[in-house]
């Protein structure tokens, strides 16, 4: 199915990209083309290959995160398929000129035109609240998820002072328990 390139924009960190995709929309419903390889590494600028898919279903006001691979860092193509969601990317690269700089974007389900994927390079700490749900997140990751490496940090971190549109989301246990990012800083960056 032939039709308009996806378009890249800049997120505001150094790698981190918002895709904007063509959607193919009739009277029966819509199509999209999620990812092409080749596409991709035109686009982004580098090899691109994802090695495991994840879907998520979360509840309105649910946050998932804040959380990294710091020795098996996941780049990671996020969308959503229904519902929106608040995405929040934190750099957590050692020896990053911007890190500790975080990043939104919105990203929500098919429109009539045009699906938004976020692009995060390995290295970035990720998490998302729920604005209207429920959330249906699906994204694809370039390195498996290893558990014992997974670092989840404070999602209201004062340091990171992360400005979420959700006063009291529902935050699981794990997640309610995350690292400050001061000593998850101290730790890896010598910070």
């Amino acid at each position: 199915m032939a039709g308009p390139l996806p378009r890249v924009v800049d997120a505001g960190l150094p790698g981190l990209r918002v895709i904007e995709l063509a959607l193919h929309a009739d009277h029966r419903g819509w199509f999209f083309e999620q990812f092409r390889t080749q596409q991709y590494r035109n686009l982004l600028g580098q090899n691109v290959r994802f090695v495991q898919g994840n879907v998520s279903l979360s509840a309105h006001h649910v946050l998932r995160g804040l959380h990294l691979q710091p020795n098996h860092p996941q780049g990671k193509l996020v969308g959503v398929l229904r519902g929106e969601i608040w995405d929040v990317a934190v750099d957590a690269r050692p020896g990053s000129p911007t890190i500790g700089q975080w990043r939104t974007t919105t990203l929500s389900e098919p429109s009539v035109s045009m699906r938004r994927q976020l692009w995060i390079p390995p290295g970035f700490a990720h998490g998302f609240v729920v604005t209207s749900g429920p959330a249906l997140v699906a994204y694809q990751c370039s390195r498996v998820y290893h558990p014992e490496d997974e670092v989840c940090l404070k999602w209201n971190d004062p340091d990171l002072a992360i400005d979420w549109p959700v006063a009291e989301p529902v935050v699981s246990l794990r997640d309610s328990r995350g690292l400050s990012w001061a000593a998850w800083a101290r730790g890896r960056v010598g910070g």
